[in-house]
């Protein structure tokens, strides 16, 4: 991938070129003739274009196409995936910009057939232009770096790495700990391993787009959650292979039966094309939920404040990926601030018991998995999945961590809504039973897979239902 101005004047022209061959081929007779044949839109008027008006259409598209692309111009080696995903979100602002163009009645509007035609075009042109210019030529090497807070142990795993290494990524104060016999200097332009020091830690994404690394070798002391999976997220992000030292191997998922001193690690287990029908059938089952059950969380909304009059939703952070965080919301359940006095813990309901915290609606949705619905909302905004590990809250991850060998391995996989461990009744009162369903899951993923458990996750919320409702009767 060409770095700094020979990107964007790249980026910019394909964009630019693309978009006025799109509204070259959507104006062609042979694209007119294919469109007139169309049912329902083939009705609209084609109206081919004068040499001026033509040349109004192809100006106005291009401007309006390549402003709308502005972000994708700086340099980044994402992930192809997301390079994709990117590049369409773009072309559908700008076919939205040029309707509203022509809602206000520019000089010379895009006719609406022509924005029908070109809009396939663009959506699979551009983001393969994108994907195509952040390609590096066969002719370069690949690189390297190696990032981790113990200079003995980058020291040791530089002589086997196979990559060439461009340096290391290590704070200063990891040189001078205390507990080093001989404390080692800093210096700036190599030292440790004959490596270059390219800066501290913070700077990991920096280093990841400046110098196109294809592999970091993670080097830590321990593999703590803020340091060594927070380099592994800046490697997911960017589309980056990362490997480990064979002793941290029980604390990542591996690609393969590595048996040398470094083994890949799986950063993103699933495939694309199964990762593409997971993404759209979380999208099309979030939506249809949330709509099919408006008028049931109308009515416990209703219901919460009429049961206490205190609020209705319940605010939770819970761990996503490589131990980051995010909210997810649920119905209020328990009686307000429940946890003021206890702090974060595991309800004794989980455990089958009887907690006296949970308010007499509270008892009735969750025991129909009613409370779970406003979760909806973050699998539509893409922090869970339909189906997957289910999160915990940070509290008590680092609580199981320290008990459950393998515990990060969850981190792996998208958080879900429903998965193997819920669907056969084992919550986090079990972690050491959670963990080998969740691994089960992580090791058969697939697409079809998580069909089955959504098949059998509906099933039991209905059982459950009618058990709730003749259990009041």
């Amino acid at each position: 991938m060409n770095g700094g101005w020979r990107y964007r004047a790249t980026s910019v022209l394909g964009v630019a070129v693309l978009t006025a061959l799109a509204v070259g081929v959507a104006n062609s007779p042979t694209a007119q003739t294919i469109f007139a044949s169309l049912p329902v839109v083939g009705s609209l008027s084609i109206d081919p274009p004068t040499a001026a008006e033509g040349f109004l259409e192809v100006a106005t598209t291009v401007v309006v196409v390549t402003g709308a692309f502005v972000p994708l111009y700086k340099p980044r080696p994402r992930r192809i995936l997301d390079a994709v995903v990117l590049a369409q979100k773009r072309v559908v602002v700008a076919l939205l910009a040029l309707s509203a163009i022509g809602y206000f009645d520019y000089t010379y509007r895009l006719p609406r057939a022509t924005l029908l035609v070109i809009a396939p075009v663009l959506l699979i042109t551009l983001p393969a232009w994108f994907v195509w210019i952040r390609r590096r030529p066969t002719t370069d090497p690949e690189r390297g770096i190696i990032v981790g807070d113990d200079p003995a142990e980058i020291e040791r795993l530089a002589a086997d790495v196979d990559v060439p290494l461009l340096g290391y990524l290590c704070p200063t104060i990891a040189f001078d700990r205390p507990s080093r016999s001989a404390p080692q200097p800093v210096v700036a332009d190599g030292g440790v391993g004959g490596l270059t020091r390219l800066g501290g830690l913070s700077r990991i994404e920096d280093v990841l787009v400046e110098y196109d690394v294809d592999t970091v070798v993670l080097a830590f002391e321990h593999t703590d959650r803020a340091e060594f999976f927070g380099a592994l997220d800046a490697c997911y992000e960017q589309g980056v292979d990362a490997k480990v030292h064979r002793d941290h191997a029980d604390q990542v998922l591996t690609s393969g039966d590595d048996v040398g001193t470094l083994v890949d690690v799986d950063i993103e287990p699933w495939d694309v094309q199964d990762y593409v029908l997971k993404r759209g059938f979380d999208l099309a089952f979030s939506t249809v939920g949330l709509l099919a059950l408006s008028p049931a969380i109308a009515a416990i909304a209703l219901a919460i404040k009429l049961d206490d009059g205190g609020s209705v939703l319940y605010k939770q952070e819970r761990t996503a990926v490589f131990g980051e965080t995010f909210d997810v919301y649920k119905f209020r359940s328990m009686i307000e601030n429940a946890e003021d006095g206890t702090g974060a813990t595991i309800s004794d309901e989980d455990e089958g018991g009887v907690d006296p915290r949970v308010t007499r609606v509270g008892r009735l949705l969750r025991q129909t998995h009613l409370d779970e619905i406003p979760q909806l909302w973050a699998v539509l905004k893409g922090d869970m999945s339909a189906v997957g590990p289910r999160p915990e809250r940070p509290e008590l991850d680092s609580d199981i961590e320290a008990g459950v060998v393998d515990w990060q391995k969850r981190w792996f996989v998208k958080p879900g809504l429903t998965g193997l461990a819920q669907v056969n009744d084992v919550t986090g009162a079990e972690p050491a039973k959670k963990l080998r369903y969740d691994l089960q899951y992580v090791k058969q993923q697939s697409f079809t897979f998580d069909m089955k458990l959504v098949i059998r996750q509906v099933w039991k919320v209905g059982v459950d239902a009618v058990g709730a409702v003749l259990r009041d009767e």
